[in-house]
């Protein structure tokens, strides 16, 4: 029996099993990554961009840079290889008025995955994003298939408040947030 999973911003799934993984995408971005040769498959979804001169950290999925190294480490845990691995990208669609289209959270998603991608030589082979749509997309992890649903827009406000929350709670967080020294 093929397993279901439902992703939730910030979170990220990997499994060598049947699994059929989910999640719905505004401007936040999901990368399906897929082992070829040990049939491996793995999402996330990312809710920031991320940078490697972030002054934190977190284990979270929901800051890019964490996210995709996730995958990839969580991927070579199970037997893949780096080299065998492609990617799919969906996701960072402008949904909301407060933000501008051109640099708002979901192009700067955008501009991380696909960098992220290109430095590490994985090869993007299908994606579907920007734009003004809501999308879920299911991630088929025995075959790499991935299926994708235009949402109705009667549902954006909603899924647009989702991630304003989680990003608000997240700020909030990193302002009670104790300094790291490192030694």
């Amino acid at each position: 029996m093929i397993q279901n999973i439902f992703l939730k911003i910030g979170e990220y799934y990997i499994t060598q099993s049947p699994t059929v993984i989910s999640t719905v995408l505004g401007s936040c971005v999901g990368v399906c990554l897929f082992e070829k040769k040990e049939r491996i498959g793995a999402l996330n979804h990312i809710l920031l961009p991320g940078d490697r001169q972030l002054d934190y950290y977190s284990d979270s999925a929901r800051y890019g840079v964490n996210a995709m190294e996730l995958l990839i480490n969580g991927i070579m845990k199970l037997g893949g290889k780096k080299q065998n691995i492609i990617a799919k990208a969906f996701g960072g669609a402008c949904v909301t008025k407060s933000f501008s289209c051109e640099n708002g959270p979901g192009q700067q998603n955008i501009q991380f995955v696909t960098r992220f991608l290109r430095d590490e030589a994985i090869r993007l082979v299908s994606y579907d994003l920007g734009g003004y749509d809501i999308r879920k997309i299911f991630l088929h992890s025995d075959t790499g298939a991935v299926f994708l649903k235009r949402i109705n827009s009667s549902l954006s406000p909603k899924i647009i408040q989702m991630e304003k929350q989680r990003l608000e709670k997240i700020e909030k967080q990193l302002l009670n947030t104790d300094p790291i020294t490192l030694f």
